[in-house]
């Protein structure tokens, strides 16, 4: 499936290059060439900027694993896992590695999450029967992944926040989105679950399953009346405060529970650290091939022309199209997170912080995920060449979030 994407907008990239030149448009290909040079710099940049994390990272999880702590939390939440991992063995490591790359999903905490999810991929690896095809464990796990929930999302406040500032808003509360845009990863999470159990038939009627959302449902709940009604500079104190807290408690933990077990605590860590330099190599080829791909079809405007397509639509049902202006924001996101974050930056920038439009590419941004960079990596550093029906789950997941965003945002602010 992969394949036939990157082949596709590859193509189709060209073809619009071609008719743009056709028309007296000189430049394109010098654009899309350039493109191509600075997506690759920065497929490279961001694989060398894994290092010095995935070293980290991979050294705390050594530490956690060889002090036992990591067995433990995959036993917590193996009555749920089990139903939708059945692939996995009782007390593989791999359990525990997942349940800590959702925990930091779930906080937004990004740095965190990659490593772990990476750490979750090479011990899901370790019991696949062939090696260059998808398993089931691995299929659910990206899916979630990128459908993931986000509990908190940090830097979408921030950026709020800071362009609130610049267009001269008092009292400007940047955490409003945070109640709509729980329910639209919510709603994304649960699709990606859905689709990719049908496929798999497993049945998520069962007690761990619905035990797992009625706890969901209610830390939501818990969350909103502990945030509901601060001020908006204390707000992001105390949800900086609850992510970065529960991060450094918890490697802290490790290290006291490894030193407790006498585990030679600093010697675990090198032995992790020295795996992500490795991973971290690895991906450059994927992650390159994937971004230059998307360059070129972001550059020749076939984005714009999806757009444009989408809006004329709308129109001609008869539907109110005031969300068309944030829907590019959703259809980045799933190809560049940074390129949608410039979008969200546009939106708000041209319609307001304060509007429906900017509230909109808001509640997107942070309820979705970049479908496609999070697939290039997580199989490029396990040299997984067959994807199967991943890359279709994930998108359905991504549809079905980004069209949940659309009417949790008219159903808040519209």
């Amino acid at each position: 499936m992969l394949n036939r994407i990157w082949i596709a907008f590859i193509l189709l990239g060209f073809a619009a290059a071609v008719a743009q030149t056709l028309q007296g448009d000189l430049d394109v290909f010098t654009r899309v060439l350039t493109g191509l040079f600075d997506t690759a710099r920065t497929g490279f940049d961001i694989s060398l900027g894994l290092v010095g994390v995935m070293s980290l990272w991979l050294g705390i999880m050594k530490i956690g694993e060889r002090g036992g702590l990591i067995q433990v939390f995959g036993r917590a939440m193996a009555p749920f896992f089990r139903r939708i991992f059945p692939d996995i063995p009782p007390g593989h490591p791999a359990g525990g590695s997942i349940v800590m790359n959702a925990s930091a999903n779930m906080l937004g905490l990004d740095n965190a999450a990659t490593p772990l999810g990476l750490k979750a991929m090479r011990e899901l690896q370790e019991i696949n029967p062939h090696k260059d095809t998808a398993s089931n464990p691995m299929i659910m796990f990206l899916v979630l992944n990128t459908a993931g929930i986000t509990l908190i999302p940090t830097s979408v406040i921030a950026i709020r926040q800071s362009i609130a500032l610049k267009q001269g808003l008092v009292g400007f509360n940047a955490a409003d989105i945070f109640l709509p845009t729980l329910l639209g990863t919510f709603v994304s999470f649960c699709a990606g679950l859905i689709v990719v159990a049908a496929w798999q038939r497993i049945n998520l009627f069962c007690r761990p399953v619905l035990g797992f959302f009625a706890g969901f449902a209610a830390l939501m709940g818990g969350l909103y009346a502990w945030l509901n009604g601060m001020p908006p500079e204390r707000m992001a104190q105390m949800i900086g405060l609850l992510g970065s807290g529960l991060i450094v408690s918890l490697i802290v933990l490790f290290v006291a529970v490894a030193a407790w077990r006498r585990v030679d605590v600093y010697e675990s860590f090198v032995d992790g650290a020295k795996e992500g330099f490795g991973v971290a190599v690895q991906i450059i080829p994927y992650l390159i091939a994937m971004l230059a791909a998307i360059s070129v079809f972001r550059t020749t405007g076939c984005m714009d022309y999806l757009i444009d397509g989408i809006r004329t639509l709308v129109i001609a049902l008869g539907m109110n199209a005031d969300f068309v202006p944030a829907l590019p924001v959703g259809l980045m996101k799933t190809l560049s997170g940074s390129g949608a974050r410039g979008l969200m930056v546009d939106v708000m920038s041209t319609y307001g912080v304060d509007s429906f439009q900017g509230k909109l590419a808001a509640i997107i941004q942070g309820s979705t995920e970049t479908t496609f960079y999070v697939l290039a990596v997580y199989f490029g550093s396990v040299n997984i060449t067959r994807t199967r029906y991943a890359v279709a789950c994930g998108l359905i997941a991504d549809a079905v979030g980004l069209v949940g965003a659309i009417l949790i945002g008219y159903a808040f602010y519209h």
